[in-house]
């Protein structure tokens, strides 16, 4: 008996040090790129395997997934013609082409499936609209139900701000409303949701500082609030969310950089933003300065506070995110053709760089896991 307990021990001692591979998948854009790139990520080491094409596809900037993890989207372009593409997720992590529906209204900067799995959202930054697009059972799509034009612009930035600029397409928790922060208006507009039809209706705004460029959001793990990221000013601003009437409030703006730090780049952008699983940290991506910033966020106030500026060792950080655990943070540095890995502190929220761990991948702009 004693020797089966040192047998099942060993196995155990030895599973745990080989970890849990999970599948990445990788948006890219440009002349070097031929589509949708997967990996395979060693959660116990930090390691990412040579990326493969997945999936030939023209610029799927933006990717995501179904509920069920069984469908993967993409916004890219199929024969020249902007579209939404549906691959099917086999147990060995590879995909394969189920269909595709075209937007219509030029190409989507980003797309949100519903927690029902019933439909998707995208959001066309150049159209100054949103689309959506029924799903079948099977997470092939349906049909594209509708397009709405946003209109207007808040003018406080020419020739960003003159009209509307949808940006990112996502939901409230409990998937009631659906919220698309628009560049353009320099609001995060509201729209209740319908599951019969199914449609959404406008029922309004959230208002960001006059100039700021809301470009992404995420909901507190608690869902209380609402943290919008400003691609203009490099700044996080925290809402509080009303879930029952799908209400923001405006509470405070945390800056993401210092004034200092911006004059010494050219060009800065906020790309992304995250909050991670323990609702503790919140991280967001600055091009130009080419780094992280790492918040910690207040659980009762929602206010942010910087706890550190991270270079990702490339260039342009397009697109972060993080695995399911938590403990992992990737960065796709657009211009450098990488993909760097960090390692997450689990009490400060801090990186801690992987050098061994980085990969290249040709202009990488979107990181989506498989879990």
């Amino acid at each position: 008996m004693k020797y089966l307990v040192l047998i099942l021990s060993i196995l155990s001692l030895t599973t745990s040090l080989i970890g849990k591979s999970v599948d990445v998948y990788f948006g890219t854009s440009g002349k070097e790129s031929k589509g949708i790139y997967q990996a395979k990520f060693d959660t116990e080491n930090g390691k990412l395997t040579k990326p493969t094409l997945a999936a030939e596809i023209q610029s799927p900037g933006f990717l995501a997934q179904s509920p069920n993890l069984k469908t993967l989207y993409a916004a890219g372009s199929l024969d020249n013609k902007p579209c939404v593409a549906a691959y099917r997720i086999k147990n060995d992590g590879s995909i394969s082409f189920l269909n595709m529906i075209e937007i219509t209204d030029g190409s989507a900067s980003h797309l949100g499936v519903h927690p029902s799995g019933k439909f998707l959202i995208t959001a066309q930054y150049r159209g100054g609209s949103i689309a959506l697009f029924s799903l079948n059972k099977d997470g092939s799509l349906k049909a594209r139900e509708t397009v709405i034009e946003h209109e207007g612009g808040s003018g406080v930035v020419p020739n960003r701000q003159n009209s509307p600029h949808p940006h990112w397409a996502g939901f409230s928790p409990d998937g009631r409303f659906a919220l698309i922060p628009d560049l353009g208006l320099d609001k995060i507009v509201v729209y209740q949701v319908d599951l019969d039809g199914p449609s959404i209706k406008n029922i309004g705004y959230g208002e960001a500082i006059p100039g700021v460029g809301p470009r992404h959001m995420r909901f507190s793990v608690d869902g209380k609030f609402v943290y919008l990221l400003n691609e203009f000013t490099l700044s996080v601003t925290t809402f509080g969310w009303d879930s029952e009437n799908g209400k923001l409030e405006t509470l405070t703006t945390a800056p993401g950089l210092t004034e200092e730090q911006k004059a010494k780049e050219v060009f800065n952008s906020s790309s992304e933003i995250l909050v991670h699983p323990n609702g503790r940290f919140v991280y967001s991506g600055n091009r130009g300065h080419d780094t992280v910033t790492v918040y910690r966020a207040n659980p009762k106030t929602g206010e942010l506070s910087v706890v550190e500026i991270e270079p990702i060792r490339g260039a342009f950080p397009r697109n972060i995110n993080l695995d399911a655990s938590g403990r992992w943070l990737l960065a796709a540095g657009q211009d450098s053709n990488t993909i760097s890995v960090f390692e997450i502190d689990s009490d400060s929220g801090e990186l801690t760089f992987q050098r061994k761990s980085s990969i290249n991948v040709p202009t990488p702009i979107c990181i989506l896991f498989n879990e």
